[in-house]
């Protein structure tokens, strides 16, 4: 035998799986005749026995059941690489969006919309975590882009580009029933009030806690939490005073039904697309830029101009 007739290792592949001649030749849509006419080809051409007759039912001999082991991993091989192939041919309309947990919600969806109304349909994969673990994805281009608080911080030896989306000044938000019990104007109101801060994952973690310092105002901290979603819903709860970036102070008010108390315009959340890309080419990247920089962070006080702006970090 010159060469494995990969045909016959099916057929008799399909025979061991099913137990039986007539059961593997429906699976193949073959006669139950061709299907023996090609296991004895098999057979001849290796020169062992593959079954034994028991009776009616065929048992593999031991050899046979070596070959099957082999067959198992040949197959599977096989179908791993045609799932390769379809996903690789898949990746090309594909648009890969990892969003660090630091960044609101609402502005993630409202900068990454866009990509779902482009000319050329893409379908969009959304992965949320850290950034350390969202960069390393980027890096070995798991992702096309990342959305983050921050630029890339400078430990990271990762060829990547840092695009200014845009900034906002921060909104103080509470329940209304908290809001009552408030006898102060704000800032003055925050002090001893419940509060909820963002974690030190956060860009804006430490900037908030200088301004509360400047204003000399000491909330009573009941909460800290890395994930912007869950500060956001602790605060619907009333579970104390949180911030979020103005620029969705209305759609914070009225989703979950909150009060504004205030904005502090010296404390400036900042939100990046992070891509290997130099200058942004992705039709999507493109997209997700524009909107930011003409709608999202466009303000009338000139914030915001600073959208589409770029930083290297090499």
């Amino acid at each position: 035998m010159s060469t494995l007739n990969y045909k016959h290792l099916r057929y008799f592949w399909m025979v061991a799986k099913t137990g039986s001649i007539a059961r593997a030749a429906e699976q193949l849509h073959l006669t139950p005749h061709s299907i023996s006419g090609q296991l004895s080809e098999f057979a001849d051409s290796l020169g062992v026995e593959l079954f034994r007759r028991v009776g009616r039912k065929l048992e593999l001999t031991d050899t046979g059941r070596r070959i099957v082991s082999y067959a198992e991993a040949i197959f599977n091989t096989g179908d791993e690489l045609l799932e390769l192939v379809r996903d690789q041919a898949f990746a090309t309309t594909s648009y890969r969006v990892g969003c660090a947990d630091s960044v609101s919600k609402l502005i993630a969806v409202d900068l990454v919309e866009p990509a779902l109304r482009l000319k050329d349909p893409v379908k969009l994969i959304c992965r949320e975590g850290r950034l350390d673990s969202l960069i390393a994805d980027l890096a070995v281009h798991r992702l096309d882009l990342v959305v983050a608080d921050r630029p890339i911080p400078g430990h990271f030896s990762v060829r990547a580009y840092n695009h200014l989306l845009g900034e906002s000044p921060m909104t103080a938000f509470c329940t209304e029933a908290l809001a009552a019990t408030f006898d102060q104007p704000f800032p003055a109101c925050l002090h001893n009030a419940p509060m909820l801060l963002p974690g030190e994952d956060f860009a804006i973690h430490q900037r908030l806690l200088r301004w509360l310092e400047r204003c000399d105002v000491h909330p009573r901290v009941v909460g800290e939490f890395d994930d912007s979603a869950m500060i956001q819903a602790f605060g619907r709860s009333g579970a104390g005073v949180f911030f979020a970036p103005s620029v969705i102070a209305a759609q914070v008010s009225s989703q979950y039904g909150l009060v504004a108390l205030g904005e502090v315009e010296s404390v400036v959340e900042q939100v990046y697309a992070i891509t290997t890309e130099r200058r942004m080419s992705h039709p999507a990247t493109v997209a997700i830029s524009r909107l930011a920089r003409d709608k999202l962070f466009a303000r009338g006080d000139g914030r915001g101009e600073g959208a589409g702006g770029r930083e290297g970090n090499d």
